[in-house]
C-alpha cells in the first residue's frame, strides 16, 4: 500500500518541496527512512511511532518504508516528522490520500503528539508556494513568520490530531488578515546615538560617508579613544530597512534558528560583534550541518570586527569574496551553498601591539619591527577592500568637558538618506544599491572626475603607489562625498577628502 505526502527542505536559504512516499508491505515489523536523511531525521522513526500511538491512531502493521525525494539531496532536521506521520496514517486510510496531497506539512513531533516549531519556515513556505502549493500545515508558533508570505493558505496546529482534522476538512484556516504583522522599521538607535560621542569629528564624518555609500571603514587608534563606541552607533545613521531587505534578513535568521523571540520579521538592521577568537567556519558559515556565519547574519547591517589584527588571518582573508561580491559560497560534500553577505564592515585596531604608539604621555614598548609585523597581519588585498581607513586619537579632557551636545544621529541620518536617494535615482534600472557596489566597468559612467580632480588623483597615485582597486575605491568614496554635498560631478575637493581616508603607512611603512 502506497501513500504520498509533501514536506519542504532547505538548500542554503532557499526552500524546496520534498515528496514523502510511504509504503507498507507484509512481513515482520520494521520502519526505514531512505533519501539521504541525517541523524536527526533518522530518529524520526521513534518520534513518529510514539506520536501516532499517543494521539489515539492505529500504527500501520508490517514493513514500513519512507522515501524522501529527491533522493540525491541530503535531508536535515526534524521538520519532516509531520509529513511522515500523515503519510503513514494515509497508508491504511485513516485519512484521505488525495486530500493529503493538497497540503505541504511541516513540523517536529513530540512523543505525545504535540507539534513543535522548526527553523527555516520562511524559505520553506516560499519554496512551497513557488512549487504551486496553496495549502500548508505548520506549528502554531511558526505561523507569524509564515504569514509574511502571501499566496498560500496557512493551517496552524499544535498537535498531530489537529493536523489530521485539517486534512479531513475539519480544520480552521489561520486568520492571516487579522494576525499578519504589519512591517514597521525598528528604531536603529538601540545601540546608542552619535550625540554621545564627544569630539572625533573626522571619525564621525567617516561613518557618515560609510552609511551614505555603503562603504567599509577601519578605525586605528589607542585604547580608550572611542573606536567601539563609534562602531556601535553606525546603525543609528543607516537608512531604515525596506520590507525587501527585512525579508532577506529574516530568511537568514530563520535558517539559523535565531527568530525564537521575534515577532515574525527582523525589522532592525543587524549588528554583529564576533570575538577575535572566532573560527573561520563561524565567521563565514559552514560546518557539518551548513549554517550561515556571522558575515551572513550581518547582511543588510553592520559587522564589527574589534582588534582586527588579532583575528586569525585565514578567517579574515576569506572575507575578500564577500566584501567584493556581497555573497559567500561554501562548498561541501553535501553540496554548494550560497548565502548573501552584503554588510557594512567596521573594523578597529590599535596602532601597535601595546596600543600606545603616538600617544602623548604614554610610553610605547614597540619598536618599528614589531609595529610592521603587527600591521603586516593584514594583507594588502584585504586593506584595499576597506574604503575608509581613519586614524583617531584620544579626546582631550577639554573636549569631553565642553558643555552642549554633539550632532544627533537623526540629523546625520537625514543627510545619509538624502544622499542615498540621489544615488538610487542615478542607479535607477540597475542592480546597484549603493556607491560601494559600482563595478569597475561602470566607473567611468558613474564616477566621472573633472580635470582638477583627475589631476589630483594622478598626483596622489604617483606618490603613494595606489593599487588599481584602491583607486577605484577612492573614486567611489569621492562619489559619495559629492552626493552628500549634492554635487552632480566629482570635484577635486571630494577626491582630496577621499584620499585622506587611505593612509596606514605611518603605522608600518606600507601604503594602503
Amino acid at each position: 500500500m502506497l501513500a504520498l505526502s509533501f514536506s519542504a527542505g532547505m538548500l542554503g536559504i532557499e526552500g524546496y518541496v520534498v515528496r514523502v512516499e510511504a509504503d507498507s508491505s507484509a512481513g515482520s515489523p520494521h520502519f526505514a527512512i531512505i533519501g539521504l536523511p541525517d541523524r536527526a531525521l533518522g530518529e524520526a522513526r521513534e518520534r513518529v511511532r510514539a506520536a501516532i500511538f499517543h494521539s489515539g491512531f492505529a500504527y500501520p502493521a508490517g514493513r514500513l518504508l519512507v522515501n524522501l525525494s529527491p533522493a540525491d539531496v541530503r535531508k536535515e532536521g526534524p521538520a519532516f516528522d509531520l509529513a511522515i506521520a500523515l503519510g503513514l496514517l494515509a497508508i491504511d486510510e485513516q485519512i484521505d490520500r488525495l486530500a493529503l496531497q493538497q497540503f505541504v506539512a511541516l513540523g517536529e513531533l513530540a512523543l505525545d503528539g504535540t507539534l513543535r516549531p522548526v527553523n527555516g519556515i520562511l524559505p520553506m513556505v516560499i519554496g512551497a508556494r513557488n512549487a504551486g502549493f496553496a495549502k500548508l500545515i505548520l506549528p502554531e508558533r511558526n505561523a507569524a513568520e509564515a504569514a509574511l508570505v502571501d499566496g498560500i493558505e496557512l493551517y496552524a496546529v499544535d498537535t498531530l490530531a489537529s493536523a489530521v482534522a485539517v486534512v479531513l476538512g475539519n480544520g480552521e484556516k489561520w486568520r492571516r488578515q487579522s494576525q499578519k504583522p504589519a512591517y514597521e522599521p525598528s528604531d536603529e538607535r538601540v545601540h546608542g546615538d552619535l550625540k554621545d560621542v564627544r569630539g572625533q569629528t573626522v571619525a564621525k564624518r567617516a561613518l557618515e560617508i560609510a552609511a551614505a555609500g555603503g562603504h567599509n571603514v577601519l578605525f586605528v587608534g589607542p585604547p580608550g579613544c572611542g573606536k567601539t563606541m563609534l562602531a556601535r552607533r553606525l546603525p543609528s545613521i543607516l537608512p531604515p530597512m525596506t520590507l525587501d531587505e527585512a525579508l532577506e534578513v529574516t530568511k537568514i535568521y530563520s535558517v539559523a534558528g535565531l527568530l525564537a523571540n521575534r515577532n515574525g520579521i527582523v525589522s532592525a538592521r543587524p549588528f554583529r560583534f564576533p570575538h577575535h577568537t572566532i573560527s573561520q567556519t563561524a565567521l563565514v558559515g559552514g560546518g557539518s550541518t551548513v549554517k550561515p556565519g556571522e558575515i551572513s547574519l550581518a547582511h543588510n547591517g553592520v559587522l564589527f570586527l574589534d582588534e582586527l589584527a588579532e583575528f586569525n588571518r585565514s578567517a579574515i582573508e576569506v572575507m575578500r569574496q564577500p566584501l567584493e561580491e556581497g555573497t559567500v559560497t561554501i562548498a561541501r560534500a553535501a553540496g554548494t551553498f550560497t548565502y548573501p553577505a552584503r554588510f557594512a564592515l567596521v573594523a578597529s585596531m590599535n596602532p601597535c601591539p601595546c596600543g600606545y604608539r603616538g600617544v602623548r604621555n604614554a610610553e610605547c614598548r614597540c619598536d618599528d619591527a614589531a609595529v610592521a609585523k603587527y600591521v603586516g597581519k593584514l594583507s594588502g588585498p584585504l586593506l584595499d577592500r576597506i574604503d575608509l581607513q581613519v586614524e583617531i586619537a584620544r579626546v582631550p579632557f577639554e573636549e569631553m568637558a565642553r558643555p552642549g551636545g554633539a550632532e544627533t544621529s537623526a540629523r546625520i541620518r537625514e543627510r545619509v538618506v538624502a544622499a542615498r536617494a540621489i544615488a538610487q535615482q542615478r542607479f535607477s534600472g540597475t542592480a546597484i544599491a549603493a556607491n560601494a557596489e559600482i563595478a569597475p566597468s561602470a566607473m567611468r559612467t558613474y564616477c566621472a572626475l573633472d580635470d582638477a580632480a583627475m589631476k589630483l588623483l594622478a598626483l596622489a597615485s604617483a606618490k603613494r603607489q595606489f593599487s588599481a582597486r584602491a583607486l577605484d575605491r577612492i573614486a567611489r568614496v569621492a562619489r559619495t562625498i559629492a552626493d552628500l554635498a549634492c554635487c552632480e560631478r566629482i570635484q577635486a575637493e571630494h577626491v582630496a577628502e577621499a584620499i585622506q581616508y587611505r593612509s596606514l603607512e605611518r603605522l608600518g611603512g606600507r601604503a594602503a
